[in-house]
């Protein structure tokens, strides 16, 4: 028998608004400005960029925005859904690929709702406070790819206690339920990276994810 081919794929993506610390959150500027830089630049044969969406950052607003568009998304056996997630990490002088999340909310401050959980499981039923969820992306052929495109980038084990490890955690569990994939990266300030080449990293990082993930 022949081969079908590849899936399309599906990528949906989400940033965050401003939190203590940071008043602009590049994230939500790079996310709201996407699909008109994309329309512009385009994605591989297959690829389609879907939902855009930006996420409070708080952990039960966004969990439950995150929950909303899942369950609304697309689940046609045709498609490989992928959901990126772009956070941003304020003393970071480069791009991260968030390998994994660990099940534990340590909030180091409150988030835009007031909650500041200090050592509890985001998800009691999952176990302990050490239990990690592991992206099934192939995120070492991402980042060769990115690195040939001259991208400062690295891999992380490590995305923080905060929102950003909050809605990756829930990401990958609900990903694992539907069949999707689910990836965080961590961005850095526009102060660091300009803002023009960071849409550039995240188009390629789209690239990326639509020829490494099917």
């Amino acid at each position: 028998m022949g081969s079908e081919g590849p899936k399309a794929v599906t990528i949906h993506v989400t940033g965050f608004k401003k939190f203590q610390g940071v008043a602009e959150n590049p994230t939500e500027t790079i996310v709201s400005n996407l699909k008109d830089f994309i329309e512009k630049r385009g994605l591989p044969p297959g690829a389609t960029l879907g939902s855009c969406t930006i996420l409070e950052t708080a952990g039960d607003g966004a969990r439950q925005t995150l929950e909303s568009c899942i369950s609304e998304t697309d689940i046609s056996s045709h498609k490989q859904i992928i959901w990126l997630h772009l956070g941003v990490n304020s003393g970071a002088p480069k791009f991260a690929i968030e390998q994994q999340a660990v099940n534990e909310a340590t909030f180091r401050c409150p988030d835009e709702l007031g909650w500041q959980p200090q050592q509890i499981p985001i998800v009691s039923e999952d176990g302990g406070t050490t239990r990690a969820r592991e992206t099934s992306c192939c995120i070492e052929e991402i980042l060769k790819f990115l690195k040939k495109k001259d991208f400062d980038v690295t891999i992380s084990d490590d995305a923080g206690r905060f929102v950003c490890n909050y809605v990756y955690y829930h990401s990958l569990r609900f990903a694992e339920q539907k069949g999707h994939k689910s990836l965080f990266v961590h961005v850095p300030l526009f102060s660091r990276i300009d803002e023009e080449t960071q849409m550039r990293f995240v188009a390629s990082l789209l690239e990326a994810i639509a020829s490494t993930c099917y």
